[in-house]
């Protein structure tokens, strides 16, 4: 297995670490600007250098949330890059509930060939190789294993979860209009419809574990914001297409806003 794989976990996992312990010691979460000295911020910042510390190793340029304003002239013509979110879902670690994670893709031609999220306090490493499969890994010691056996002593994805209702699931954070209207045509055909809010990167890696069919996103995210569990979401046979042309979602565009995008 591609030993970059193992450097990426083990960022992600120490970006975790590292945030976790943020979280855990401050008590100052009310106000949700990113203030130079608010626990957010020193948290997102913490977690981008552990990141950066390690994917330096590798040789392959990095693109992150923190370095963002990176000039397109600059990347344009990155083959291969690594593309890190290493604080996703700002909201809900404001709120402590949990549901937050850092992101690392590589990418390869504009698609996620490989994609670690790791989920700190609900103690979830999700490893996505397209072509090869998804696993998910809660013991935490398997976590730091090499990846060849990492995805050997995890759970392969989907899970085996039985019968259910037709499950959709939603942004806890940015559930909009458009979203709700999507929703309503959904019930048109599946009246018993249940739906799921969770925060950050856990939407895509919900439909990726089975748990949910499909994850719309009819609001704005960012490149970095979907790329690592997009990896995650195509090793468990399934695809995050565009809105309105079903294409997949390419990264390293000029604009690194993403379109309008379903996961199922």
């Amino acid at each position: 297995m591609n030993v970059n794989y193992d450097i990426a976990n083990r960022a992600a996992l120490e970006a975790g670490k590292e945030i976790l312990h943020i979280y855990n010691n401050r008590a100052d979460f009310e106000v949700e600007e990113k203030g130079d000295l608010s626990p957010l911020t020193i948290a997102d910042r913490v977690a981008h250098e552990r990141i950066v510390q390690h994917l330096e190793k590798t040789g392959i340029p990095v693109l992150s949330e923190e370095g963002k304003d990176l000039d397109y002239i600059r990347r344009k013509g990155w083959d291969l890059f690594w593309l890190v979110d290493p604080l996703d879902g700002t909201k809900e670690f404001i709120k402590k509930n949990g549901e937050f994670t850092v992101n690392i893709a590589l990418v390869k031609h504009q698609e996620p060939i490989y994609g670690v999220v790791y989920a700190p306090v609900l103690n979830e490493l999700y490893v996505g190789i397209p072509g090869i499969g998804s696993f998910l890994c809660q013991d935490e010691k398997d976590m730091y294993q090499p990846t060849d056996y990492l995805i050997q002593l995890a759970q392969p994805l989907p899970l085996e979860n039985g019968n259910r209702e037709y499950t959709v699931v939603a942004s806890r954070s940015h559930l909009n209009p458009d979203t709700e209207e999507y929703l309503s045509t959904v019930r048109d055909s599946h009246p018993d419809l249940q739906l799921i809010s969770k925060g950050s990167s856990l939407k895509l890696c919900m439909v990726a574990r089975g748990d949910a069919d499909e994850y719309p996103r009819l609001g704005p995210t960012m490149e970095w914001d979907v790329a690592a569990a997009h990896a995650v979401v195509k090793g468990a046979g399934m695809e995050v297409r565009q809105w309105q042309n079903g294409i997949p979602l390419e990264y390293n565009k000029q604009e690194l806003l993403n379109p309008y995008f379903i996961v199922k």
